[in-house]
């Protein structure tokens, strides 16, 4: 989920910048003589200054931002494109300013604030001004592409992503499925010009600051060296690998069973539009393909909600109230009164689920377009965990009014939904009984088809980034690297031959957005260690699976202690603050999934496994 900030460390994803007006002949002399002049106290100096020049351009970007998110059309854009262009234009200048400091010699506190603000940049912007206007236009013209993106079958009969997306959701009709998965996919063929022009303009920005690529950029924003961090993702998914394995070598033979084999060969990937969701990112919508036989008692979080009547703003309401019965304060009234709960009938917007915080303070928002089920509940309690998050270290200089590293944003509402437990649900009301342990195959099933089937999508998608970024892959082998990487990583294989000229990476929400994608994969990781450690400090004495740190305000003010660190010290900081450890570590999620990795094991006998 995207949580747009004004923070520098968290800049505007997607946005473009303007150059600042100076040669690159005479940039590299004016640096080249800086560096041997500039001090310690310069470079305080500079940082504060740099920091009040943000905050007086960063709120009407925000506003511009919001406004477009949420009325799509022509005027919208245009102001967006161009507040987007001259907050970047900022940056851009800031971020070169920062990189002439260097070889100075400052404290440590010093350093890290101006290694922020040169690294911040999503997608840098060449110095030349036509170039960087044009970049900051493609970010809009992708932005519009995706969100007014449809399909339809004629001119009459046209399906919004939201309603194809709750098709696949639910239809178990594989003609309509290929149907909307194929449909979705056409809206994407018109960002690939776009995008390979933006790739090579923001590698120039790249190349300009000092950075090989984007890539080199994006890997290097993670508290250790850029060429180490792909090993430690590898260590990471490492510890995963065998339980997804196992998990999708169940889930092929229940497809299989169920569509026929002819359908879902069991020695091959899985076909991408039978796994309940658009993207085949997370297979919960699938429970009822591949649940146990025997008969389990799982709540339905769904039907519960419709039966007691639930609307958006009362989900919304109820995620609120998990975080006050840990001890935060409750949300702002404005809030209520600006955020989005509903797709409006009267204009285009982006109901691509994200939290936002306009104004570093109290102006927080959520963008949704919520529909009443158990997944909606669980993203609500996500986005939530965001605007916590950003409440939180709001106190904290500009520069650190962010997370520890990107994927303990994610991490943070992902944890609080771990606590969305049976135990949970019977204390709000939902259900009245709380089913007992022998349950809990068909309950970690749930929680694995979504986590769990994940993690892979969440590791390839920036692995898929990271080429394209680094000249690695030419545009016209964009598709054949997308769909190589997911059978890797996934197991999963696109349902029909697809065209070089298709650009099926424009589909998921992020790549067109330019929103870094490994951050999902580490929130993945992180939310299991953070449960364990809450749920020990809430002394909550049962199973991993079964905990849920709701009322425990001893656990709300050790997560407080995290969260308001904000990114003023490196991550592995904040991640011991909590947990004892500075190591990022998966095993976590073997002693949370046991019983099921067990159950899947000896489901599995007997069956061919791999692909």
């Amino acid at each position: 989920m995207k949580y747009p900030t004004k923070t520098l460390v968290a800049l505007i994803v997607g946005t473009s910048l303007i150059g600042c007006g100076e040669s690159s002949t005479n940039a590299q002399a004016t640096d080249q003589t800086m560096a041997t002049t500039l001090t310690a106290q310069d470079a305080k100096a500079f940082l504060q200054q740099a920091q009040a020049d943000i905050e007086k351009i960063q709120l009407p970007s925000a506003h511009a931002q919001w406004s477009y998110a949420t009325n799509i059309n022509l005027d919208t854009a245009a102001v967006a494109a161009y507040m987007n262009e001259q907050y970047s234009n900022l940056i851009a200048k800031l971020a070169k300013q920062a990189a002439s400091f260097n070889n100075v010699e400052v404290d440590t506190d010093t350093r890290r604030q101006l290694d922020l603000l040169r690294n911040g940049l999503t997608m840098p912007p060449p110095q030349d001004s036509a170039k960087s206007a044009r970049l900051a236009q493609i970010s809009a013209d992708l932005d519009g592409l995706y969100g007014a993106g449809k399909y339809c079958r004629n001119e009459q009969e046209c399906f919004s992503l939201v309603e194809m997306s709750a098709e696949i959701a639910t239809s178990r009709n594989p003609d309509l499925l290929l149907e909307f998965w194929e449909g979705w996919r056409q809206a994407s063929i018109p960002m690939k010009s776009l995008y390979a022009e933006q790739v090579e303009l923001a590698n120039k920005g790249a190349q300009e600051q000092g950075f090989a690529n984007v890539s080199e950029l994006w890997q290097g924003q993670y508290d250790m060296p850029a060429d180490e961090f792909p090993g430690e993702l590898d260590r990471l998914w490492g510890q995963v690998q065998p339980f997804y394995e196992a998990l999708h070598c169940h889930v092929r033979a229940k497809l299989g069973e169920f569509y026929g084999e002819d359908q879902v060969p069991q020695d091959k990937p899985i076909p991408a539009h039978l796994l309940g969701n658009m993207w085949a990112q997370s297979w919960g919508n699938i429970y009822d393909i591949v649940k146990p036989e025997q008969e389990m008692q799982v709540p339905d979080v769904t039907a519960a909600l419709t039966a007691q009547g639930y609307d958006e703003i009362r989900m919304v309401r109820q995620a609120e109230s998990f975080f006050t019965s840990l001890g935060f304060e409750p949300l702002p009234d404005t809030f209520w009164q600006r955020s989005q709960f509903q797709k409006p009938d009267d204009r285009e917007v982006q109901c691509h689920a994200s939290a936002w915080d306009l104004d570093d303070k109290e102006d927080l928002r959520i963008k949704m377009c919520i529909q009443i089920t158990g997944e909606e509940f669980n993203t609500i309690h996500h986005e939530l965990g965001h605007n916590i998050y950003q409440r939180a270290y709001q106190h904290q200089p500009l520069l650190y009014r962010n997370s520890a590293n990107d994927g303990f944003h994610e991490a943070i509402g992902d944890t609080i939904a771990l606590s969305i437990t049976p135990k949970y649900l019977k204390q709000i009301g939902l259900i009245d009984d709380i089913p007992d342990a022998s349950n809990d195959i068909g309950m970690l099933l749930q929680i694995a088809l979504d986590k769990i089937a994940f993690i892979p999508f969440g590791l390839m998608v920036d692995q898929w980034r990271w080429k394209v970024f680094s000249g690695e892959i030419s545009p016209e082998k964009y598709n054949e690297l997308w769909w190589q990487l997911r059978e890797q990583y996934q197991g999963v294989a696109a349902p029909i031959e697809r065209s070089a000229d298709a650009f099926d990476p424009g589909a998921k929400y992020h790549v067109p957005a330019n929103v870094p994608y490994t951050r999902y994969f580490l929130a993945h990781i992180l939310q299991f260690q953070f449960h364990k450690a809450l749920c020990d400090i809430a002394g909550d004495q049962g199973p991993l699976n079964r905990c849920t740190i709701y009322g425990s305000k001893e656990a709300g003010t050790a997560l407080n202690a995290m969260l308001e660190m904000g990114a003023s010290q490196p991550w592995q900081s904040a991640l011991e603050t909590l947990t004892g450890t500075s190591q990022m570590d998966a095993s976590t999620i073997q002693d949370y999934f046991a019983p099921l990795k067990n159950w899947l094991d000896e489901q599995n006998q007997g069956r061919q496994c791999g692909w």
